[in-house]
């Protein structure tokens, strides 16, 4: 579980050092074989449209079950914090939620808030002693964050988050159509002392 063929055409990896590596992938977040997936929830966890509402539909029933166990005992979900489910019926093991920022032009904290989702899920993701998570684009769809700026945050926060960690050691971005993925590597190739396999 967690590992897609290192000789996959389509991924771009970027060896980051030490045996971490942010990988970037053109394709369906509810399909990746990754030990946990990140879902670009809403503060209510109750499902929605996008990414959202495929994670709940393919992963089934006891994934909003388990939000919604979890809302009734803490309340909403904030801005940049986390929780996990199970997996349900999705091939990752896990199911991260995290509140992406709506996109008030960047002056409300967006770039900080937006660091926080993946920071945080890594962190989580390395309590739960895991080696791979993947991420959608976050914020970049109904919450309007310009893809160009918000993969920049994206791709600096999971290599600096990377540096940090005992278990995980794949950071794999799933971006759902071409531009997106070429915006996400074009970010990532900007990264200090990163090398493209």
């Amino acid at each position: 579980m967690g590992q897609r063929p290192t000789n996959d055409p389509n991924m771009i990896r970027i060896d980051l050092g030490r045996g971490k590596v942010l990988e970037f992938v053109e394709g369906d977040i509810t399909r990746e074989p990754s030990d946990a997936i990140v879902n670009a929830a809403n503060s209510s966890l109750m499902g929605g449209g996008g990414v959202d509402g495929a994670i709940h539909r393919v992963g089934g029933p006891e994934i909003l079950e388990q939000c919604k166990v979890w809302v009734a005992r803490n309340g909403r979900l904030p801005t940049g914090k986390v929780m996990q489910t199970t997996g349900g019926r999705l091939p990752a093991r896990y199911v991260i939620h995290t509140v992406g920022p709506i996109w008030h032009q960047g002056a409300h904290g967006e770039p900080e808030l937006l660091a926080s989702c993946y920071r945080e899920s890594i962190r989580r993701a390395e309590e739960l002693k895991l080696n791979t998570v993947s991420f959608p684009s976050i914020s970049t769809g109904a919450y309007g964050y310009p893809v160009d700026q918000a993969a920049q945050v994206a791709v600096h926060a999971a290599a600096d988050a990377l540096k940090t960690t005992t278990y995980v050691h794949t950071v794999r971005f799933v971006l759902f159509g071409s531009r997106d993925y070429r915006v996400y590597t074009q970010a990532a190739s900007q990264l200090q002392g990163g090398k493209a396999q």
